[in-house]
């Protein structure tokens, strides 16, 4: 691959992939879905917990348990502070799940990780390189705007088209649905092709801990939506949502703001292994909503 296909990738096809994603989920948002926290605190605030609070806390402590180098502890790190993707509302409807839940949780911690990111980013970059290498320069101030418009402005405008032109917004979304898983194979595609001896020599390295984290953070989900007496499809949920990171948002991250291609290494092994194994914990819950008699989903 050429240095200008890279930079191109790197500065337009993930960004504007990134924004689609964030502007379909914008298409099936109302103002009156966020009504839902009101409705259900305990169980909206334990998936927030899980994935605000308690995964950049499991990605810090597996990092550091697992003994990985800094660089593959770093990338661990970011997945972890990421929020849910779409790809985890589009699994919590395969699986049966609440998709209502599912996509207000998404789009929460979307919303709350514009800020929390940078801060976090810019305590953990010299933490992990410092005495290991180049610490890559960030600004907290630009890095909030770049994920306020990639974030922030497409689920807004996704929002607007839903708000006063739901028909075309419903066909839009139709047409989008995909996008989130196909951006998120194509941008692990290519971070993976221009990087695939280092994915080769840290798989066995770093793989351990990346599952462990995967793993982790859907038992946290299962165990905090059980705690707050949450029924079978809304823990499945939960659990979900916890799991699946935005990946996309991950190597973004990493490949155009941070400009480190190692730091990706551990992103692209997560971003399979978090869709495998939701596919197993999906399997696994399957013959428990088959005997549960189904909910309406919260709206």
């Amino acid at each position: 691959m050429t240095p200008d296909f890279i930079a191109f990738v790197n500065t337009v096809f993930v960004p504007v992939g990134l924004m689609l994603i964030m502007f379909s989920m914008g298409l099936t948002l109302a103002l009156k879905d966020f009504a839902l926290v009101l409705r259900s605190p305990k169980l909206v605030g334990a998936g927030l917990v899980g994935q605000l609070l308690l995964m950049p806390l499991l990605g810090l402590g597996i990092g550091t348990l697992f003994g990985l180098a800094p660089e593959l502890a770093l990338g661990l790190f970011i997945i972890a502070i990421c929020p849910a993707g779409t790809t985890s509302n589009a699994l919590t409807f395969v699986g049966r799940g609440n998709v209502a839940l599912a996509v207000v949780l998404t789009a929460v911690s979307s919303l709350v990780t514009v800020f929390t990111i940078p801060v976090l980013l810019a305590w953990a970059l010299p933490f992990f390189l410092e005495g290991g290498g180049n610490v890559p320069e960030l600004s907290v101030p630009d890095t909030m705007l770049q994920l306020i418009r990639i974030t922030v402005l497409p689920i807004g405008a996704g929002m607007l088209v839903h708000r006063f032109a739901p028909g075309l917004a419903a066909r839009m979304e139709r047409w989008l649905r995909p996008t989130s898983l196909v951006v998120l194979i194509g941008v692990i595609a290519f971070s993976v092709a221009i990087s695939l001896e280092m994915v080769l020599e840290n798989l066995l390295a770093a793989g351990p801990a990346i599952y462990a984290l995967n793993v982790a953070a859907m038992a946290v989900g299962l165990l905090l939506a059980r705690a707050v007496g949450a029924g079978t499809r809304d823990t499945m949920t939960v659990g979900i949502e916890v799991g699946v990171q935005n990946a996309t948002l991950a190597i973004f991250l990493t490949l155009t703001v941070l400009g480190s291609l190692p730091l990706a290494v551990t992103q692209n092994i997560y971003g399979v292994v978090m869709v495998l194994n939701v596919f197993l914990l999906i399997r696994w819950f399957r013959a428990r909503l088959a005997v549960e008699r189904p909910a309406p989903e919260m709206a």
